[in-house]
């Protein structure tokens, strides 16, 4: 037997073997005769390298880091699936009557056949086959654009290299989900916390994270697996007629498919079936947060189509949050990247929702005291598939005596800045925008944003450098960085800190709207900013103006304008503002401000995509004529440009009946 003929050989029996093992859970040999067919292979392909497949099963070990993840557009979208919010049976009720209805099924009509199937809480995938060999593994992304995370997925032994058929299909994508079970979560976490590394948050996070590591040999180590279920392309194949055919179909392939589910007509099944999975939820080997139900015919399927992205003929129907009772050890303030404060309750480990749960969020000082928590207290606590956990309420009859209240502090618990809270809004928020440590990454990429200070370059992962390396503490502190600082920086070579600091040096000439939107003043957009600087002409006028003198301001009401007095009373901002101009940074004082044109007191909405202008540039036409544009449409809204593929803003400006123009229309009223 030649070299050839030995390889494949050994490729098909270890194949076999895996198959038995990983999918099925049937093995055939004992681990030490496998180990002994995989070294023979090993060896074999050693010392002939030229003969190494991908397709190989000693090619899941992992290969070379990457830099990135490549993105790829799926040819056919991975739409995500409606859930249905009822979680009691009449879900399943409500789903059936809204596909009867359209089809157009009346009561005399027999019932509609069903997939029954889990709603497995992982990673959803696409793998493409072609002539039977895995080529490519895609991540779902935003549905129409994905990252390949091929050499990841090869990795996951349940995933065949080659699919299990003497003829293949010339083509075939197969969906699935990417998870973890719940016995090799655990034993990973205790391998990991033996030898002092960092541990999983969760079966589902530590899929997600694992095929997202950009070096496979780390995912190589991660004890994952895989379920099929479902088609994205397909040539070269006869799909089955039905969804529970294809199901049995890609199981022929050597595909493993989820032994829980069924084939079941008319509501009360998948009622019925909904209840007993839910029974059995806790005994599963893996984490559900609950079922899916798709109509079975293929061609109803077609017939019923999509909207919003999702298909009218399938429905995740979800199972309530799971709870557990703990003890509140203490509630603590957490400051987040906006300056949001959230009471944060320290809890008694306890477990739920498939993880241990130590802390749960309070959301914010009303609700609280609206759910009458106090330390000491036993509370009953939620958490939902990725939600993070909550305490839902006290049981004040089980209450110490003397239990202390939670009293919100008046300054920042990291900065030391005043705090503030609107009239109108349940969130305190830390005052201290540009020096506050818990909100320096968010103010860092706010100011350097295109709109803002539009300092090219300046991402999220060197922010984070910058930050957790503590080269950068304000703004401010982006124009002292030099060449040597920055090329020692992770992925930063000399060149790339010389476009740096040639964007920073080129950000210091900006315009005064620019620079008061980059300080990041909460409620102070873009438009807002160019109001101010049009209104005061210096930023001198407007660090001076008063509350009363900020509300004369066209468009700016007494919300923003305590905001902006706010923030402009802290001592640390406008410390950091000073230094900010001491660096350099510039504007024409009394710049020239547009104040009347054609389009003077109109509000512009823009949807769709015009001819010949981006939004960008219709945007600045608008505004050079002395209009305004906003977001959203209502009925203050005076005209809505619509270009091609407008969407639900066009929809709701025909049903209030505003003014919807086209761009040449447009350019009529802008050149008036």
């Amino acid at each position: 037997m030649d070299v050839v003929d030995q390889l494949r050989k050994l490729r098909a029996e270890i194949e076999k073997h895996d198959h038995r093992y990983y999918v099925l859970d049937d093995p055939l040999v004992s681990d030490a005769e496998y180990d002994r067919l995989f070294r023979e292979l090993q060896a074999l392909e050693a010392a002939h390298p030229e003969l190494v497949t991908h397709d190989s099963p000693t090619q899941r070990v992992g290969g070379k880091p990457l830099d990135s993840f490549r993105p790829v557009r799926h040819v056919v979208q991975m739409l995500s699936i409606r859930t249905e919010t009822d979680t009691e049976a009449t879900g399943a009720y409500a789903f059936d009557a809204r596909v009867r209805n359209l089809l157009g099924l009346g009561d005399g009509n027999p019932p509609v056949e069903y997939a029954a199937e889990l709603k497995f809480d992982g990673l959803a995938i696409n793998l493409r086959y072609e002539a039977g060999v895995l080529v490519c593994a895609v991540t779902r992304g935003d549905g129409e654009t994905g990252e390949d995370v091929t050499e990841n997925v090869r990795t996951v032994n349940q995933v065949p290299l080659r699919l299990r058929a003497d003829n293949p299909p010339d083509v075939l994508e197969v969906r699935g989900e990417i998870y973890m079970k719940r016995a090799d979560f655990e034993r990973f976490n205790a391998r990991a916390l033996s030898r002092g590394e960092k541990t999983l948050v969760n079966p589902r996070n530590g899929a997600a994270g694992s095929i997202r590591q950009l070096d496979s040999r780390v995912a190589a180590t991660r004890p994952l697996s895989f379920f099929a279920y479902g088609l994205g392309e397909t040539k070269g194949w006869d799909v089955p007629p039905t969804h529970s055919d294809v199901l049995d179909a890609l199981v022929a392939f050597g595909l493993p498919v989820c032994g829980e589910r069924a084939v079941l007509s008319g509501p009360e099944a998948l009622a019925a079936f909904h209840a007993r999975i839910g029974e059995r939820r806790g005994q599963l080997p893996f984490d559900i947060d609950g079922v899916v139900y798709k109509v079975n015919s293929r061609a109803l399927q077609q017939e019923l189509g999509f909207v919003s992205r999702e298909p009218r003929w399938a429905v995740a129907h979800k199972y309530p949050a799971e709870e557990a009772t703990t003890e509140v050890l203490g509630i603590d303030v957490q400051v987040g990247r906006t300056g949001a404060l959230t009471p944060v309750a320290r809890l008694a480990p306890v477990f739920v929702g498939g993880v241990t749960v130590t802390n749960a969020t309070l959301h914010n000082e009303d609700e609280v005291r609206r759910k009458d928590v106090h330390v000491g207290d036993t509370v009953v606590v939620r958490r939902a598939g990725d939600v993070i956990p909550e305490v839902v309420r006290a049981l004040p009859e089980k209450r110490p005596i003397l239990a202390p209240e939670f009293v919100m502090p008046v300054t920042c618990p990291v900065c030391g800045s005043h705090i503030v809270r609107a009239e109108d809004e349940a969130v305190a928020r830390c005052s201290g925008g540009l020096y506050c440590p818990a909100q320096r990454k968010q103010a860092l990429l706010h100011f350097a944003s295109r709109r803002a200070m539009d300092i090219e370059g300046l991402g999220d992962k060197l922010v984070e450098q910058l930050v957790d390396n503590d080269l950068v503490h304000t703004p401010a502190d982006l124009y002292r960085l030099d060449r040597s600082t920055l090329a020692n920086l992770e992925r930063m070579a000399e060149k790339s800190a010389d476009n740096l600091l040639a964007a920073i040096e080129k950000s210091k000439q900006t315009t005064l709207a620019r620079f008061i939107f980059a300080l990041g003043i909460r409620n102070v957009g873009e438009a807002t900013a160019k109001d101010l600087a049009r209104h005061f002409c210096s930023l001198e006028r407007v660090l001076a103006a008063s509350e009363e003198a900020l509300l004369e301001v066209a468009d700016i009401g007494p919300v923003v304008a305590q905001y902006l007095r706010q923030f402009l009373d802290e001592p640390h901002n406008i410390e950091v503002i000073k230094q900010l101009r001491a660096a350099g940074v510039a504007w024409p004082e009394g710049e020239p401000q547009p104040v009347g044109g054609p389009l003077t007191g109109k509000t512009f909405v823009l949807t769709g995509t015009l001819p010949s202008l981006s939004r960008e540039q219709a945007k600045a036409l608008i505004e050079a004529a002395g209009g305004k544009v906003s977001g959203s449409v209502s009925k203050k809204t005076d005209y809505v440009v619509a270009g091609a593929e407008a969407g639900s803003k066009l929809e709701k400006a025909v049903s209030l009946n505003l003014n919807v123009i086209d761009e040449a229309q447009f350019r009529s009223l802008v050149d008036h």
